[in-house]
């Protein structure tokens, strides 16, 4: 496991030891908000463990990206989940170029907001083979009213001024677009006892692939004892997940 980065952007990359020049079938790993990807690189250690190479990248205002303004980045969660998404092709890219991803091997995982960003890969790019969410959602308009506001609070004062807000996420929202949840392997952990993210999100997302006919490669790890900490239980779920899939 060692540092990166990539066009500037630090990453951790993990990869076997005796492999890591090879190619191989590589995981793009997001953290959660406020988060760091040190912590989120048990899953980088696990799945390099399992054969895979693991690029876990600092989300914008993070780490060596974040310059201390915590009022700044509360406003910020939903500009952020955008820009982790849209700089995924960036990380497939350089590492392509490199020679280090054994063909069209790509998954992608997160945790939280790491998660949130995963649905949101998912439904965006065809040419990833498989995602992991954990904790996290893919119905970014209906929940930006509640979870981190980028008007800080929600009402119909700033209820203009958060549609603004939230206009470049709309065609990143998977309320329409389903099928491209559907139609690739998808794994889903959420608990129950979540604090921070509806644990309704995800059991909203099962019912509406169910309901549509589209979640046959779904696999949803709902923990009623779960909180907003992924257990080893389901890590180690999201690696046989990721090691049938990708």
């Amino acid at each position: 496991m060692t540092e990166d980065s990539v066009d500037g952007i630090p990453a951790i990359h993990a990869a076997p030891a005796a492999r890591i020049a090879e190619p191989l079938p590589t995981i793009f790993f997001f953290h959660g908000y406020t988060s760091s990807k040190e912590l989120a690189s048990f899953f980088g250690y696990m799945l390099a463990q399992a054969g895979f190479r693991v690029i876990l990248p600092e989300a914008d205002m993070h780490g060596a990206r974040f310059d201390g303004d915590e009022a700044f980045r509360l406003g910020r969660f939903w500009d952020i989940l955008k820009r982790n998404i849209d700089e995924l092709p960036l990380y497939r890219d350089h590492y392509m170029s490199k020679g280090l991803i054994e063909g069209d091997r790509v998954g992608v995982g997160g945790t939280s907001m790491g998660g949130f960003a995963a649905l949101g890969c998912m439904a965006r790019y065809d040419w990833i083979k498989a995602i992991a969410c954990y904790m996290g959602s893919g119905y970014y308009m209906n929940l930006s009213r509640t979870l981190f506001p980028p008007t800080l609070v929600y009402n119909a004062q700033t209820e203009a001024e958060h549609a603004r807000r939230m206009k470049p996420l709309e065609a990143y929202d998977i309320s329409n677009q389903l099928e491209r949840l559907g139609n690739r392997p998808l794994f889903v952990w959420h608990g129950a006892r979540d604090e921070i993210v509806p644990f309704s999100e995800s059991t909203r997302l099962q019912e509406d692939l169910t309901r549509r006919k589209l979640a046959s490669k779904a696999q949803f790890m709902l923990d009623p004892n779960g909180e907003h900490k992924v257990p080893m239980a389901g890590a180690i779920a999201g690696v046989k997940f990721f090691s049938s899939n990708v």
